[in-house]
């Protein structure tokens, strides 16, 4: 009871300081939930459906800037539906940045007003409701959404990059990578490129995932656009083990925009890769503090076991179950987050709960993945083994779902694929986890002794 108020006030402390509302007797949270794990072999908290809604949404370039004028806009003439789309889309964009909940009734109310007042023909209105539903995970909602307004406006990028999220976010890949090409014979530009970067690194294209990547990043013309893309690039580096690239890359987005938080993770988990331990805990431990993410707690948490200081390592843990027990109360979903996490650092039967429900929900390598390893941990190894290898069906090269898959493989037995599984993911990225890649090895150590 004591650790968790301590781990509470922490929760509260930190949202205090970063704005966060408080609300019928809870703190507020709506993070971007992370759609790869919360671990630190996974990318930032940043899935699909949300990673470039800086250049998805209409009116979204300038958050709390924008809402004011909008808001003054709109006392002017009330009656602007193209405005209070706008004003919509900025409060998306303000709970994306700033981790606000009590910005999408806002967003949803300011969608509502804009399609009262113009019914037919509203394309914005419609894209921007359809990013607030992928904002809520609310994907069939998101894609529902998103064909109304491309059946309006068949060229209108919003409508095109959202589709293809909620494509994604559903585990519908082959239509995903559809979508994706018609938008770029639609609407090329950054929006499409990256996302067509993502669908192309789902199904295992690493090299074609990163040639889009080059050309979305040659053809940024804004200091934002730069700094996403070549976070986007250096993350993508990262996962496939080029530590120094990566490092490369995020500094090229830190020069665009010094204080972007998913380029110092990249930088950050790059650090980890090549063993600066100490200052990948100095950079996570500043982006911690702004922003306590799921993925970002658990990587400073194992760090801080890896560094041997287990207990700095507990109690990052006992923020991210607090987190999750607050983000429930402000109406988040946080299940595939904590499901990981719980898994590895936590409690067993509500990391295989949140698993389950979540992999109910939707159908993604990323939810067969959490269930697979949810069901190991609790003991349930060989109903996990098909979801292991589900998840890695796709080609996917992503180092903890084979480090998983060959921890799975062990248990059931099958030692020979239990050893492709864990080199393979040693290979692919050998730091993909401070604590992962150690038993990993360990494992791997014990099937080549027996």
């Amino acid at each position: 009871m004591v650790a968790d108020a301590a781990a509470r006030q922490v929760v509260m402390t930190r949202a205090t300081r970063l704005g966060w509302r408080l609300g019928a007797g809870v703190v507020g949270l709506a993070f971007v939930l992370t759609a790869a794990g919360a671990v630190l072999g996974g990318p930032a908290d940043v899935p699909a459906a949300t990673a470039a809604a800086g250049a998805v949404l209409p009116g979204a370039a300038a958050p709390g800037q924008g809402v004011r004028i909008l808001q003054d806009r709109l006392k002017a003439q009330p009656e602007d539906a193209g405005a209070w789309a706008a004003l919509g889309a900025a409060y998306v964009e303000e709970a994306r940045v700033g981790g606000d909940p009590s910005r999408y009734p806002q967003a949803e109310e300011a969608f509502a007003r804009s399609l009262e007042l113009r019914p037919d023909g509203n394309a914005d209105a419609l894209a921007g409701r359809a990013a607030l539903a992928a904002a809520r995970h609310d994907f069939p909602a998101a894609l529902r959404d998103a064909d109304r307004a491309l059946a309006v406006n068949p060229y209108g990028e919003h409508g095109l990059a959202v589709r293809i999220d909620a494509l994604v976010e559903l585990g519908r890949y082959p239509a995903a990578l559809e979508a994706a090409r018609q938008a770029d014979a639609r609407r090329p530009g950054i929006p499409v490129f990256t996302r067509l970067a993502y669908v192309r690194e789902l199904r295992g294209d690493t090299k074609e995932a990163r040639r889009v990547l080059e050309l979305a990043l040659d053809s940024a013309a804004t200091r934002p656009d730069v700094a996403y893309t070549a976070t986007a690039l250096g993350r993508l580096a990262w996962s496939q083990g080029g530590y120094e690239e990566a490092l490369r890359q995020c500094g090229r987005a830190l020069e665009a925009e010094p204080d972007n938080l998913e380029a110092r993770e990249c930088r950050a988990r790059a650090l980890a890769g090549k063993g600066e331990l100490r200052a990948a805990v100095a950079e996570f431990e500043e982006i911690v503090d702004r922003s306590p993410l799921p993925g970002r707690l658990v990587a400073l948490g194992e760090l801080y076991e890896a560094s041997g200081r287990p207990g700095a390592a507990r109690r990052q843990y006992e923020v991210l179950g607090t987190w999750a027990g607050l983000a429930r109360a402000g109406g988040v979903n946080p299940d595939l987050d904590t499901a990981l996490a719980a898994a590895d650092h936590g409690d067993r039967a509500e990391a295989l709960r949140a698993a389950r429900a979540e992999w109910q929900r939707r159908r993604t390598v990323h939810t067969e993945d959490a269930l697979a390893w949810a069901l190991h941990r609790a003991g349930r190894s060989a109903e996990a083994l098909p979801h292991a290898r589900a998840a890695t069906a796709t080609g996917y090269r992503d180092a903890a779902f084979l480090y998983h898959r060959g921890m799975i493989e062990r248990a059931v037995g099958e030692r020979a694929a239990a050893r492709a599984s864990l080199n393979r993911a040693l290979v692919i990225n050998p730091a993909f986890s401070p604590i992962g890649a150690r038993e990993a090895r360990r494992a791997l150590d014990g099937l080549e002794a027996s």
